[in-house]
């Protein structure tokens, strides 16, 4: 399955469910209190989160989609601060506020990087608190891409039948991240995602592969769902369709530090893809590629566009070579993304010899992302006169990808790259030869935003065109 990152910043996708604020306390601990055997914590350091439904929503707009989340809360600070906290991120939070129940709140007291304790600040709600989800619901479902039913059985979604009748009514699909063993409750919805414990909790223990593949069929038929995705930790996930053949996707983390919040990653890549035009298989494979980065994090975390591309281009093998412009400049912003510095230089290359190699593992040694752009066949006809190129700009390009030194090999129509340097603003613009500064075609441009411009060593006699003249005389 070749993978495609869809166009998330076009999406929109709505969550509904248990929004909750996780509240950590650091400190250190040297003595035992005297009223107590437990250990004194002199709090330094405070921390504030958001969790459950609010955590979906903000790994969803960590992609840069359009995200609202529709919950409930209490009259409290913790409500006010989970409010500026997905506000900052653009959720649109659209709350509806409890009377009588505080905002569910989790304060871990940690220290030495062990929990100590934690606090739980909540209550059950009651009908009243939840009743105009509804209403909240019917206000977004035209326009949005994906419904999100994010359950951690607190009581916010106490009818979720209604929300998924009026999510299949507008044709939107309905992702269900489960909570109990009463499933019939997501009657309906297009995806349910249980781990293999709450999967095994409603279908029993399964001895096989082939045993949890026909479990899971028959649950899916006798809940009317599209699809079944079971996460199952190291041994990846697997995707259940009636009539399609199981899709096993295996684990991609390299390192577990912390599976925190694994679940509400996999659920939010799932939604944002399927809203963005993904089918559900590419969906599903991107988000197992996320659960892999975000499991190498501690605590909870998000995954972002440029971490996700990167991952996918590696997982394919092609996070190197030949790309179009368009393509370069996703490329480089996730290279920006990482920190990385960008090198770019320009030439025909038409015959490459020992000296484009030297001035590239050169020019390439200058930062961390080497940009070679090529000239067309019919810019270098201009340029270099009738004849040349000797070899097309595929070929030319394709020798450029294969070298060590070379990320990226971009073509360019124009007689000098200057229109392209606009667009890519490298970090540092380098050119081979006998050149001043002066004379490098995009030095005004990239020295006026402090970029770097260099002139590298010039091999004399190590040219095409000497080459060429070469060959001509011993014809």
């Amino acid at each position: 399955m070749k993978l495609e990152i869809p166009r998330f910043n076009q999406a929109r996708v709505t969550v509904i469910g248990d929004v909750m604020l996780d509240r950590y306390w650091y400190g250190g601990t040297s003595r035992i209190s005297p009223e107590a055997p437990v250990p004194v914590v002199g709090v330094k350091h405070r921390d504030e989160r958001p969790g459950g439904a609010a955590n979906v929503s903000l790994n969803i707009a960590a992609l840069g989609t359009t995200t609202e989340l529709i919950g409930v809360v209490g009259k409290d600070e913790a409500a006010q601060s989970l409010s500026e906290r997905l506000g900052a991120v653009d959720v649109v939070c659209d709350f509806q506020t409890s009377d009588t129940r505080p905002t569910i709140t989790k304060l871990r007291v940690i220290s030495q990087n062990q929990q100590l304790l934690r606090l739980d600040f909540e209550e059950a709600f009651q009908a009243s608190d939840v009743d105009q989800f509804p209403a909240k619901l019917k206000s977004y479902i035209l326009n949005t891409g994906a419904l999100v039913l994010s359950d951690y059985g607190k009581g916010a979604l106490k009818e979720p039948q209604k929300l998924i009748a009026l999510a299949r009514a507008a044709k939107v699909p309905v992702l269900v991240d489960p909570k109990g063993t009463d499933f019939t409750k997501y009657r309906g919805a297009t995806l349910i995602t249980p781990n293999l414990k709450e999967f095994e909790a409603v279908v029993g223990h399964c001895d096989s592969e082939q045993e949890l593949v026909d479990r899971g069929i028959a649950l899916l038929r006798e809940l009317k769902v599209e699809a079944l995705l079971i996460t199952r930790s190291e041994h990846g996930m697997t995707l259940l369709r009636d009539g399609e053949a199981e899709l096993h996707l295996p684990a991609r983390a390299r390192e577990v530090f912390d599976v925190t919040g694994a679940g509400d990653t996999v659920i939010s890549v799932i939604a944002a893809s399927l809203a963005a035009g993904s089918d559900l298989p590419q969906a599903v494979a991107l988000a197992n590629i996320a659960a892999g980065l975000v499991v190498a994090k501690l605590g909870t975390a998000t995954v972002s566009v440029p971490e996700l591309r990167r991952a996918v281009q590696r997982e394919q093998g092609s996070e190197r070579g030949v790309v179009s412009e368009e393509q370069l400049l996703m490329v480089i912003e996730d290279a920006h993304a990482h920190g990385e510095k960008i090198v770019f230089t320009n030439g025909c290359f038409d015959i490459i010899h020992a000296g484009h190699v030297g001035y590239l593992e050169e020019a390439g040694s200058l930062g961390d992302r080497l940009i070679v752009a090529v000239n067309t066949d019919e810019s270098v006809a201009r340029l270099k006169g009738p004849g040349r190129p000797i070899n097309p700009v595929e070929r030319r390009m394709r020798v450029l990808a294969g070298l060590g030194a070379v990320d990226w090999v971009v073509p360019f129509a124009q007689d000098t790259p200057e229109e392209l340097l606009q667009k890519v603003r490298p970090d540092v613009l380098v050119k081979g030869g006998d050149y001043k500064v002066s004379d490098i075609v995009g030095a005004e441009l990239v020295s006026s935003y402090g970029g770097e411009v260099k002139v590298l060593s010039f091999i004399d006699e190590l040219s095409t065109t000497a080459i060429v003249e070469k060959i001509k005389q011993r014809q």
